[in-house]
């Protein structure tokens, strides 16, 4: 479990959040939206203790996270990258086997332990066949996999995910998020991940944190938090959520600032969105 209590993020005296607080518990997948330049990645770094709170604090299990070393971070709270190109050319198990840094240590070669470990994740994500291959020559989302693997052999029950689906096609991010529901309804994991798209909030089911302003704007059950009008403050368009045949909530932009009224979009400005939320 991870949780922040009344947490001030930023860079040295750069202050970009305030008041933020939150737990993620195991089995609990939960989804942080906001626009570019919210503070997400710096929620991010700060959650695994690499900025220091600017106020509050972080515990891990309990613990708070500033008093425990690198290596007991890194047993308990693993993280995926948006992207990651690596310097030199590894085959793709060498970069798995990298998750278990803080169990060997840097200078111990793995053991044969070790090395089932990787192939072990490399096969519950499906994508065994690629063990021997060149990582640097792997689409997008192969390497999203394969960066996911490599959290797993940190074996830590808490997986922090930077937007894991920026840059993939449609096929890739709907693999990956079947495999991060995976990970907390069959294994347990607590995950945290960052997105773009309030649709994968739905279609995980997870709960949301939705950043504005530097501040946690509202949190729950996506389809209570995210509606029109906390979209429209958030993102400052216009915008319709809708649900399909099956029952599936859809988030819809207007394309047009000038759609007729009759469509159902949310015709209001992201000021007159704010005095809407204030009102309720």
């Amino acid at each position: 479990m991870i949780t922040a209590e009344n947490l001030s993020i930023g860079h040295g005296l750069h202050l970009v959040g305030r008041g933020l607080s939150l737990t993620v518990a195991p089995g609990e997948i939960v989804c942080l939206l906001g626009p570019n330049g919210c503070g997400k990645t710096t929620l991010f770094r700060t959650l695994l203790g690499l900025l220091p709170p600017l106020g509050g604090r972080v515990l891990l299990n309990g613990q708070d996270l500033s008093r425990l070393s690198r290596s007991d971070i890194a047993r308990s709270l693993a993280y995926v990258p948006q992207s990651h190109v690596p310097p030199f050319p590894y085959e793709v198990e060498e970069v798995v086997l990298m998750g278990r840094t803080a169990r060997i240590g840097l200078l111990s070669a793995p053991s044969a332990l070790d090395k089932a470990a990787a192939s072990k994740a490399l096969a519950r994500l499906g994508i065994d066949h690629l063990s021997g291959a060149d990582y640097s020559h792997l689409s997008g989302g192969q390497r999203q996999m394969v960066m996911i693997a490599r959290a797993l052999v940190q074996e830590a029950p808490v997986l922090v995910m930077d937007e894991p689906t920026a840059g993939l096609d449609f096929g890739n991010q709907a693999r990956v998020l079947a495999r991060i529901a995976g990970l907390a309804n069959t294994s347990g994991h607590a995950v945290i991940l960052s997105t773009h798209d309030p649709d994968q909030a739905f279609a995980l089911n997870a709960r949301v944190i939705l950043l504005h302003g530097g501040a946690i704007l509202a949190q729950g059950p996506p389809g209570k938090v995210l509606t029109g009008e906390r979209l429209c403050t958030v993102y400052g368009v216009h915008v319709r959520v809708e649900r399909t045949e099956t029952g599936r909530a859809v988030c819809t932009p207007s394309l047009s600032s000038t759609e007729p009224s009759d469509t159902g979009y949310m015709h209001l400005s992201t000021s007159s969105c704010q005095a809407v939320l204030d009102r309720l």
